[in-house]
C-alpha cells in the first residue's frame, strides 16, 4: 500500500483496536469530556465473540485520519434495522476533506451488509453546533417528540436485584 492512498479498514486484532482507541481518546478530549472506557472493556466490545460494537478506521500508512464506532439498533416504528453511530472521529488535518461524510457512508454500507440497515442514528452535543451543522448538511434531522432516557450501572444492578 502507498503511504498516501487513504483506506478505510474495520478493526478486527488488536492493532486496529489500539488505534480506534487512540481515535476516540482524541475525540473526547476535544469535547472536553473524560474518557472513561477501558482497554480491555473495549476489546471485548469490539473484538469478543459477540461484539457489541464495530470499529473502522481511515487510514493513510500508518496515521489515522479518521474513526467510527458503531452498532446496531432496530426500531418497531420503522420496520427496520438501522446503525448507531456512537463516535466519529475525523483528524484535525483530515477535516473540511468529506471523510466525514465518508466514514458515514462506510458504516452504511457495513450496516447494510451487516444487519440489512437502512438508516443511520447518531447523538451530538448540543454545544457542538459545528457537528450540529455537519450532520445537517448530509440530510440528518433532530428527533422531535422524544427525550434519550439513560440508566445508569447502579440503577441497572438495582432494577435487576428488585425485579429477581
Amino acid at each position: 500500500m502507498r503511504d498516501d492512498v487513504m483506506i478505510f479498514r474495520k478493526v478486527s486484532n488488536s492493532g486496529d483496536l489500539a488505534r480506534l482507541e487512540a481515535a476516540l481518546r482524541a475525540l473526547s478530549a476535544e469535547l472536553s469530556e473524560d474518557y472513561a472506557t477501558d482497554s480491555a472493556v473495549l476489546a471485548q466490545a469490539v473484538l469478543g465473540t459477540e461484539p457489541a460494537a464495530h470499529g473502522l478506521l481511515a487510514l493513510q500508512g500508518d496515521k489515522i485520519l479518521g474513526a467510527a464506532l458503531y452498532s446496531p439498533v432496530f426500531s418497531t416504528v420503522r420496520g427496520a434495522a438501522g446503525v448507531y453511530i456512537s463516535d466519529l472521529w475525523v483528524s484535525a488535518e483530515a477535516r473540511g476533506q468529506g471523510l466525514g461524510a465518508r466514514l458515514l457512508a462506510q458504516v452504511a454500507r457495513d450496516g447494510a451488509a451487516l444487519w440489512q440497515a437502512s438508516w443511520l442514528k447518531l447523538a451530538v452535543y448540543d454545544h457542538s453546533h459545528s457537528a450540529q451543522r455537519f450532520y445537517q448538511r448530509l440530510g440528518f434531522q433532530p428527533a422531535t417528540g422524544m427525550q434519550e432516557m439513560r440508566l445508569d450501572p447502579q440503577r441497572v444492578a438495582d432494577l435487576i436485584k428488585r425485579t429477581a
